[in-house]
């Protein structure tokens, strides 16, 4: 497929991610439209069957940091042991606040290492105001303050564990990257075959997803641990097998459920989503894409295709409402309902005051809202 380059006769190729985008979300500003974010969003129902496609959902994506629950499930697979508010920070990308810098300190004492051993790329906390505050302390970039440290300190942690090699974690042959790729393959459902490998922002391996697989993913991760009782081997209730990943995929969605802001932060969206809908799962991740699972494996999954973030909590919250999040048995709805409306409201400034707002432009049918 080619589209019109800018000089006459000039063609160039579109990118697949690219193709058969639709509109997601559109920022309003004094009643008019001033631009619109494409991208590709897919609903999932408790069965993991396709309940509402937007766009290209089999396309191929980098998840970017929306893998790190997949990623902390492998560790655990592999041998991490860690409390629940420790596992929460290895599937992280948080603000780089006190409470992330001191739990991936933990990690890594218990391993017997300290920050030295740690490989991630050195950057200022995420969290605007704990990057000033880190700054006036007199510090600079540092891997502790990188959002990425918590899931690095406990790769460090699981080498250990197993007794493999601390000082080439980050190499896509070594032992820990091998057990994240199938544990990814495994969770997705996606060709393994096909799995391609970059290297992510913090330096790491990063594998490649479909979007439906993706949501795949979070439909198992999220319902893991109310199905623990199935044994392998078995049609688990949602009519997939049952298998040995799913008490590890438990563990990881427990911790972040009973820790949403060490998965994030305090002013974040996705701790601010786990904390309205009770065993909701979420994980952001850059440029534009996002994962979340319910506990009664409905899931959802969505790539803006511009990569930018600001979008991402509107359409988030559209996605939910869609997937019957104010639905769950024993689901306070008023409180998921309030805290839905706020992870929804983006509002777009003028002189510092709104003067309009981000919203999705879908419906839970996938009409134009």
């Amino acid at each position: 497929m080619t589209v019109a380059g800018e000089a006459p006769g000039i063609t160039r190729e579109v990118a697949p991610v690219a193709r058969g985008a639709v509109p997601l979300a559109e920022v309003v500003r004094g009643g008019l439209v001033e631009s619109v974010h494409l991208g590709h969003l897919v609903v999932l129902d408790p069965r993991g069957e396709v309940r509402l496609a937007l766009g290209e959902v089999t396309t191929t994506i980098w998840p970017r940091s929306s893998v790190k629950p997949l990623q902390a499930a492998a560790m655990v697979r592999a041998g991490l042991d860690l409390p629940e508010r420790l596992l929460a920070l290895a599937g992280a990308s948080h603000d780089g606040a006190a409470v992330h810098r001191d739990g991936a300190r933990e990690i890594l004492a218990g391993a017997g290492l300290d920050e030295s051993a740690l490989q991630n790329t050195p950057d200022l906390p995420l969290d605007p105001a704990e990057a000033l505050a880190w700054q006036r302390a007199g510090h600079g970039p540092e891997p502790i303050t990188q959002n990425c440290s918590g899931k690095h300190a406990a790769m460090l942690a699981t080498c250990v564990a197993r007794g493999w090699d601390t000082a080439t974690y980050r190499e896509t042959s070594h032992p820990l990257q091998q057990t994240i790729r199938a544990t990814v393959a495994e969770a997705t459902g996606d060709d393994a075959a096909g799995i391609a490998v970059t290297v992510d922002g913090c330096g790491a391996p990063l594998f490649s997803t479909t979007l439906l697989g993706l949501a795949r993913a979070f439909s198992r991760l999220a319902a893991a641990p109310g199905r623990e009782d199935a044994e392998p081997g078995v049609s688990a209730a949602d009519g997939r097998r049952a298998d040995g990943l799913r008490p590890h995929l438990a563990r990881v969605a427990r911790a972040f459920a009973a820790h949403p802001e060490l998965v994030a932060g305090e002013r974040r969206d996705a701790t601010a989503a786990m904390r309205a809908v009770p065993g909701l799962v979420a994980k952001d991740g850059a440029d534009g894409v996002y994962a979340a699972g319910l506990p009664d494996g409905s899931a959802v999954a969505f790539k803006v295709l511009d990569g930018a973030s600001r979008p991402r909590p509107a359409v988030l919250a559209a996605a939910l409402r869609a997937a019957g999040a104010l639905e769950l048995p024993g689901t306070d709805r008023a409180r998921a309902e309030a805290g839905l409306a706020a992870l929804a409201d983006v509002p777009v400034l003028g002189g510092g005051v709104p003067v309009g707002q981000v919203r999705a432009v879908f419906s839970a049918d996938g009409v134009l809202a």
